[in-house]
């Protein structure tokens, strides 16, 4: 009971924020109908429990099902078992991952059902089976990281090259999008099992790090080559009207829960089938624990349920029409000024962060504090939001304009920061895209762009995901390199100390 209500103050802390600014802005800026008013709160208590729900669930299910197939990996090092276990695992938990199912129907809406959400939920989970593979060899080779990243990404911008706006906003934000609350766990489960393939104890707490920012370029790729693939543009449908389509509280809700409650037991299906199908052949798990892991599942199922029920139905319409309103103004820097805000008190509600900032403390003994992350954390994407904002204002600004330069910086310092660094910095693009980035603040910024007429509607509304996804792999790598010259210049009082001394 402890645990769940531990889970409950962590999604609390990531959404009462959100609703108080929405608050806040509706008395101020953007008045808000009673009806609209009414249909976000039940959607942040629909997004509260399930949240709060499918969390507590996945630590009974998707992570503890993660450490058996980890554990099943150490103790084989057959690489071709271990990048076939890579893509199906990968496959199959990328489908089940409920920010890349939000992202897909924003995608699916925005492009009146051009680009069908199944058709990016598939592709992407291929992308991130692939790289899975990838960065489990990467591992057991002990091929370095950064030698590796440089390389995925100078294809990542080969590809670019040629890509439309559309499908290159759609890519970089299905790469954030992807490591979210279920993906996260399970990858690092399995990540520490396979370090154990390794025998140099330092590799067993270190190359753990890196997999997600590895496994994160996957649906770049994917979608990059799904473009090139099926070629042509995407012509936007007129911008979303600033109104209710119904009067009545409950009927959204109601239309969403049978066509929600099919997806999820299509997401969830296959991952229970592999634990059943391991349990039977590989896990040899107790009765006890097959017990806790179907009652895991089922929370999982719930909380999915709820989750995504509260968001489609009552959550992202609000962000929508505040997006909508805050862009109308004459004044535009309300806009850059909400943006800001928004970014600021949700990386620092997002529990994930939480985690990573406990993370960089403990591996820098203290050198690098977790407030100084946090408050790092919280510019760089802050910022990142303003810049989706700015692209918003002036069209002319392209998604590439920030990314290229962006991602060659980040590139860049992966020379020259310590390698833990290096892999903690990219696996914290993926934690900082959360659940309430991927829902209410992507739809802010989709209503933002849906205010300004012209051909950019798509491209504008996508890219938000991936600049907040870029900013913490450059501000956790420069504090990284203080730390670098942090301990350089201690070592170096040391030797002088002791040179006096003599």
């Amino acid at each position: 009971m402890k645990l769940f209500l531990s889970k409950i103050r962590e999604v609390l802390h990531a959404i009462l924020p959100i609703v108080a600014i929405v608050l806040l802005l509706h008395a101020t800026l953007t008045p808000l109908t009673a009806l609209q008013l009414q249909r976000f709160l039940l959607g942040a208590f629909c997004i509260t429990a399930g949240l709060s729900i499918f969390l507590h669930g996945i630590d009974f299910s998707v992570s503890m099902i993660g450490k058996s197939m980890g554990r099943t990996f150490s103790k084989t090092a057959n690489l071709i078992l271990l990048a076939g276990a890579g893509l199906a695992l990968g496959f199959i938990i990328s489908i089940a991952e409920p920010d890349l199912h939000i992202l897909a129907g924003q995608v699916e809406r925005l492009t009146a059902g051009t680009v069908e959400r199944w058709s990016i939920i598939l592709v992407v989970s291929l992308g991130i089976a692939a790289l899975l593979a990838l960065g489990l060899i990467r591992i057991v080779r002990n091929i370095v990281l950064h030698k590796l990243l440089i390389g995925l990404y100078a294809v990542v911008f080969i590809l670019a090259l040629n890509a439309s706006d559309e499908f290159l906003a759609i890519a970089f934000d299905a790469s954030g999008a992807t490591t979210g609350a279920m993906t996260v766990p399970f990858i690092m489960a399995i990540a520490l099992g396979v370090t154990l393939l390794r025998k140099d104890n330092l590799a067993a707490n270190t190359e753990g790090f890196g997999l997600i920012g590895v496994v994160s370029v996957g649906p770049i790729l994917a979608i990059l080559l799904m473009d090139r693939i099926a070629g042509g543009s995407i012509t936007p449908p007129d911008a979303p009207i600033d109104t209710l389509k119904t009067t009545s509280l409950l009927s959204p809700f109601l239309e969403k829960i049978p066509i929600v409650a099919a997806e999820v037991l299509l997401a969830l299906l296959p991952i229970t089938l592999i634990f059943l199908l391991m349990q039977r052949y590989s896990f040899r798990l107790s009765r006890r624990n097959i017990s806790w892991i179907l009652y895991g599942l089922l929370l999982t199922y719930i909380g999915l349920f709820l989750f995504l029920l509260g968001a489609q139905a009552g959550f992202m319409d609000i962000g929508r029409t505040i997006g909508f309103r805050v862009a109308a103004l004459e004044n535009k820097q309300y806009l850059l000024a909400t943006g800001f805000v928004f970014g600021l008190v949700t990386v620092l509600a997002e529990p994930a962060v939480h985690v990573l900032t406990h993370q960089i403390e403990e591996v820098t003994e203290g050198a690098v504090t977790r407030n100084a992350v946090k408050i790092v954390l919280s510019i760089g994407i802050g910022t990142a939001i303003v810049l989706a904002m700015v692209r918003i204002i002036y069209p002319a600004i392209q998604l590439w304009h920030i990314l290229l330069p962006g991602y060659l910086f980040a590139l860049t310092l992966t020379i020259f920061v310590p390698k833990m660094f290096v892999g903690i910095a990219f696996d914290s693009g993926g934690v900082a895209s959360g659940p309430m980035t991927a829902t209410f603040i992507l739809s802010f910024v989709q209503g933002a762009a849906s205010a300004t007429a012209g051909d950019n509607l798509i491209s504008n509304s996508f890219g938000m995901i991936a600049l907040v996804a870029m900013t913490p792999i450059i501000a956790v790598q420069v504090l990284g390199l203080v730390y670098k010259l942090r301990a350089e210049r201690n070592n170096g009082n040391g030797i002088q100390n002791n040179s006096e001394k003599e």
